[in-house]
């Protein structure tokens, strides 16, 4: 059986520093943890960025493996610039054996948007409608951006952060009109907190 890749894993570190080279200005963040690497760009340079990864000699991330949005919602950390919306996506280099992760955060957070990756990778076409139907982030460029989990009435994106747990509206069978109709929430919102009730003795402590 052949092996997956001729070449031997690369390292982060190197990976970092290939990444950080071809992409030179254009980088905003370089981050090694866990043994992956994350480059974090601007809005601005990301369609660019994404096509210098795939086409530089020393980065070759032909394959987008992954592709999905990310709502920090309230937490703050200096690195993330206090925005809210970011799409992260996953890359993948078949002929040198290494990985990346590109992120990108979306300037306006009540109209979040980035370029499309769709003509670099076609793999992000579902990548970038999944993210759009759930945490409504809009990918400029997109041939064919619509829901692609939810229904065609769905209100609201389902994995922001600020979305209620019950949804905004249901649904249900009317028997008089014969089909299926809309109608507000009926569910009360309540907040549940476990409890854990333990003996005096628990475990055999005093």
């Amino acid at each position: 059986m052949q092996p997956f890749s001729q070449s031997s894993p690369a390292t982060a570190e190197r990976i970092a520093d290939a990444v950080a080279a071809a992409l030179g200005e254009k980088v905003k963040n370089v981050r090694v943890a866990l043994g992956e690497v994350t480059v974090t760009v601007d809005a601005a340079h990301y369609h660019a960025a994404a096509v210098l990864l795939r086409d530089s000699p020393a980065c070759k991330f032909e394959q987008l493996v992954d592709l999905c949005g990310l709502d920090y919602s309230e937490y703050k950390d200096g690195q993330y610039d206090g925005l809210r919306y970011c799409v992260a996506s996953h890359l993948l280099s078949v002929s040198l054996n290494q990985r990346v992760r590109l992120k990108v955060f979306c300037l306006d957070e009540d109209f979040p948007v980035v370029d499309s990756l769709n003509d670099v990778w076609n793999s992000a076409n579902w990548f970038e409608r999944e993210a759009f139907d759930l945490y409504g982030i809009i990918f400029e460029g997109h041939s064919d951006l619509r829901r692609i989990l939810t229904d065609y009435g769905f209100i609201g994106h389902p994995f922001r952060k600020d979305f209620p747990t019950s949804g905004h509206v249901e649904m249900r069978y009317d028997a008089e009109q014969k089909r299926v109709i809309y109608q507000p929430v009926t569910i009360e919102p309540r907040e549940i907190t476990p409890r854990v009730i333990r003996e005096d003795n628990y475990g055999g402590l005093q």
